[in-house]
């Protein structure tokens, strides 16, 4: 079982990045990042005959999340992140899908720092890790998939100093990614590639992708149940530099 996660940065503006790696990728899953779209403008019929169904949450201009499945009909479960009633930002969606709990999240950015936004993303990552720990506590397979906007430690960045005021750094964030996974949650990517530099996301400016300047933001967090079953993780680096490409590339695990 493949699932990837993508920031797909505008769906209907990269509708044929993101229609040529499914393609060629064939995941089983995906959890889609920063629709910028709302309900209705949602491609559902395209990627229906891709062999996708999908479930959504939208939102115009900003935001917005989606499960697809191939071959298979995602069971929603909730499209929002419990906790926070007057919070109507599109940025968590939940569903089965073959036997496997799919949270698809996309995480407030929160700069500038400090600030109002910063402040928000706390509170929200706050939110996520009472819910996961309430999911977990279920003892369903569940996989926490999407854009955390946090680089956990020094070596999820670029050697660079031009991120030392950005929120994605931030002790406070990190801290707060630190807690969601505890002891409990498996970061797959870092598991399978301790020590190792691999990074999802390229800013457009500065030429940071020609110079492999990223950061790693994607993440895949597995429940300990699936621990026996991940055989693979790792990141399409690829479909970064494609014409027209979101400024993240699809991170993904293969499960058994």
């Amino acid at each position: 079982m493949l699932i990837a996660t993508f920031n797909i940065n505008n769906v209907n503006k990269r509708l044929e990045n993101l229609l040529a790696w499914l393609r060629e990728a064939e995941p089983d899953v995906v959890c889609l990042q920063e629709l910028k779209c709302d309900d209705r403008s949602f491609p559902a019929a395209v990627l229906r005959q891709e062999g996708y169904e999908a479930v959504w949450k939208g939102q115009k201009s900003w935001n917005g999340v989606a499960i697809l499945a191939r071959g298979a009909e995602p069971v929603l479960t909730r499209t929002a992140l419990p906790g926070d009633p007057a919070d109507h930002q599109a940025r968590y969606i939940e569903a089965a899908v073959k036997g496997v709990l799919i949270g698809c999240l996309y995480a407030p950015n929160g700069n500038p720092q400090p600030g109002p936004k910063f402040d928000y993303k706390l509170a929200w990552l706050a939110r996520l890790r009472r819910h996961a720990t309430a999911l977990r506590r279920q003892d369903v397979p569940l996989v926490l998939a999407g854009d955390y906007n946090v680089a956990p430690t020094e070596i999820d960045v670029y050697p660079t100093k031009s991120y030392e005021d950005n929120a994605l750094v931030q002790p406070e964030s990190r801290e707060a990614f630190r807690r969601l996974v505890g002891r409990s949650w498996i970061d797959a990517i870092r598991v399978l590639h301790p020590g190792q530099r691999i990074y999802t996301f390229w800013d457009y400016r500065r030429y940071r992708w020609e110079r492999d300047a990223g950061l790693r933001l994607d993440h895949l967090l597995l429940t300990p149940n699936l621990g026996d079953r991940l055989a693979a993780a790792g990141v399409e680096r690829e479909a970064r530099g494609r014409e027209g490409a979101s400024d993240h590339a699809p991170a993904w695990i293969r499960l058994r």
